[in-house]
């Protein structure tokens, strides 16, 4: 037995060094990150970053920061060596790096140059390669620092069967680089890949922005995410608690067939955290189907003592003192502002109906007669109006008529400055045609109903609560301590959605009432739903969304049906209420309920522009 067991080795630095590159490098992007979050750290104003091979041979960082002394260059590839904290308090972080590993990490896996230059100090590089750092040698460089890695893992030849193909590690870096231009809109950021040599290609650029946080914030975002996001997004600030969140979430008709466009910062610091997705999904489940995701950049500020970021070596995930306080700021201040919003679609709504309405291709034209003043224009209708017969409009049907004594010329005239302006006509039974001071609207009759009985419907719920039915016999689930435990935590929460438990002994709950909403209900099928949820996001909508999807149910076969004819005050009426609800921009499930053309993109249909 003594031959066979085990002895305690101290581990070389060199091997220590590609275990802990094993938690900080997992691929080329995770190297871009750190030299990156260090440029930032450094105060750069100017950082540019080029790669080649998908960064698998060469990854360079090139900043105008505060440099480094010839002295500390050696110490700075030593692991645990930091200028971000003096170890007093690992709470009080203020920087994005604060380990110490990053440097170190690169230099045991890859081919490490680092030229610096600071004030007062001339310019020294030093290289390592596998761990094996050469000696300090003077430089040319104005200011600023250089890192250069190349031939990423090549000390460890198997992580290289691990990366994915150089355009799929490509794209990796340029979300990563796109994630903290986000984060510092002040700085200027540079991507360019140098695959095959020469300057290369500039993949992406993003110059400083000026003003103010949200004018800067909202410029950067427009440049990374598109001029579209920045169209049809919402300006979020709220504070709950010693938290702050900060930054733009898109309108539910502006959302994504995945969740590509989520980007979530803790105090400047972007991180992946299952908590905040969870609030983000949880403020918009109500207004977006279960295959569409929301858009949003959210930035949450608060005291670092109030928030763990040393949860990982690679710092994306995050751990708050009260995680409640932090979702529940989340949800209601995205719920506001949505509410805010109003009848609001996003303007891509109207981008795709015009892209689909291409007119043929009828040859040059050849005379445009220039649009006439109102004294000509009424003139020439004038005479261009039809001789109608003795007895023909007594003979026109009572519901295409358009002389209600509520809707007189005047009142019309009135209507159409409003935003949804004034109805016309309807076609096909369904859809309302709505002139405004300068477009026309296309309404959706049967889905804009839909959402403003689901709107009363709730407000009815909110006001008179939701009402329980006693079962006979009680249901009893079996769970675990942990999870029984768990799920009576939030007993009275449950309690007012209608579902009343009670503890049982051991890991047994008593189900007492279901909501009565729901009619028959399998309630243990429902617990282990609300258990899983809690699990996976840290909180539960189940309960509530099946209660909501009834109400949608109700409102759907409540609302006016397709293929009723309305009469214009009817149409006038549900565009006026529409003004006036909250989210009526959009059905129950996430579809827009209106289109809005301006007349100028109309004429451009026509050739007239």
């Amino acid at each position: 037995m003594s031959a066979s067991r085990p002895v305690i080795r101290q581990l070389d630095d060199a091997v220590i060094n590609r275990i802990a590159a094993g938690e900080v490098v997992e691929r080329p992007a995770s190297a871009v990150k750190e030299l990156v979050e260090n440029a930032i750290d450094a105060g750069a104003r100017r950082i540019e970053v080029a790669y080649g091979d998908g960064g698998k041979t060469l990854i360079r960082v090139t900043d105008d920061g505060t440099g480094m002394a010839p002295e500390e260059l050696v110490l700075a590839l030593s692991r645990h060596a930091t200028s971000k904290i003096d170890g007093s308090d690992l709470l009080d972080i203020h920087t994005f790096g604060f380990r110490g590993e990053a440097l170190p990490s690169l230099g045991a896996v890859g081919r490490l140059t680092i030229t610096s230059r600071t004030a007062g100090h001339e310019a020294a590089t030093i290289r390592v390669a596998g761990g094996e750092a050469g000696p300090v040698r003077p430089a040319a460089l104005s200011g600023g620092t250089v890192v250069e890695l190349r031939d990423l893992f090549y000390a460890t030849p198997a992580r290289l069967k691990f990366l994915r193909s150089d355009r799929a590690e490509a794209q990796a870096i340029g979300d990563v680089v796109k994630r903290l231009a986000m984060a510092e809109p002040h700085i200027g950021f540079t991507l360019r890949d140098v695959s095959g040599g020469g300057e290369g290609r500039i993949v992406f650029q993003a110059v400083p922005e000026t003003g103010d946080m949200f004018d800067a914030l909202g410029g950067r975002l427009a440049r990374v995410l598109g001029r579209d996001f920045g169209e049809n997004a919402l300006r979020i600030d709220a504070e709950r608690e010693g938290l702050r969140l900060t930054g733009y979430a898109a309108l539910p008709t502006y959302s994504r067939g995945a969740a590509v466009a989520q980007f979530l910062f803790v105090n400047g610091r972007p991180v992946r955290d299952k908590l905040l997705v969870g609030a983000l999904r949880a403020a918009y489940f109500d207004f977006l189907s279960r295959d569409r995701h929301p858009a949003a950049a959210l930035f949450l500020s608060c005291d670092p003592h109030l928030v763990d970021v040393n949860v990982h070596p690679a710092k994306s995930e995050v751990r708050f003192r009260e995680p409640g306080v932090a979702r529940g700021l989340i949800v209601s201040a995205l719920r506001h502002a949505l509410a805010e919003a109003g009848h609001r679609a996003s303007s891509t709504v109207a981008g795709a109906t015009l892209g689909a309405m291409r007119p043929e291709a009828t040859g040059p034209r050849v005379y445009q007669m220039d649009r006439p003043g109102p004294g000509l224009a009424r003139t020439a209708y004038e005479m261009q109006a039809p001789d109608v017969q003795p007895g023909f409009a007594e003979a026109a049907a009572p519901s295409a008529r358009w002389d209600a004594p509520d809707h007189s010329e005047a009142c019309q005239r009135a209507d159409e400055q409003r935003p949804l302006g004034a109805a016309r006509a309807q076609v096909h039974e369904n859809y309302i045609i709505a002139q405004t001071a300068d477009g026309m609207v296309i309404v959706d009759g049967h889905a804009a109903h839909e959402r403003l009985t689901y709107e009363k419907l709730k407000r009815q719920m909110e006001e008179t609560g939701v009402a329980s039915q006693a079962l006979l016999v009680p249901e009893i689930v079996d769970l675990s301590e942990s999870e029984a435990t768990r799920l009576l935590g939030m007993a009275e929460d449950l309690a007012r959605l209608g579902l009343g438990i009670e503890p049982f002994g051991g890991g047994a709950i008593a189900v007492r009432e279901t909501p009565a909403i729901l009619g028959t209900v399998d309630a243990g099928a429902l617990i282990r739903d609300i258990l899983d949820e809690l699990a996976d996001l840290g909180a539960s909508n189940t309960l509530q969304a099946r209660i909501e999807a009834v109400l949608s149910t109700a409102a759907c076969h409540g609302s006016v049906r397709s293929g009723r004819r309305m009469r214009p005050e009817e149409m006038n009426a549900l565009l006026r209420e529409m003004e006036a609800t909250p989210h009526s921009g959009q059905c129950n499930h996430g579809r827009p309920t209106y289109v809005e053309l301006k007349l100028a993109d109309i004429e451009r249909l026509f050739g007239r522009t």
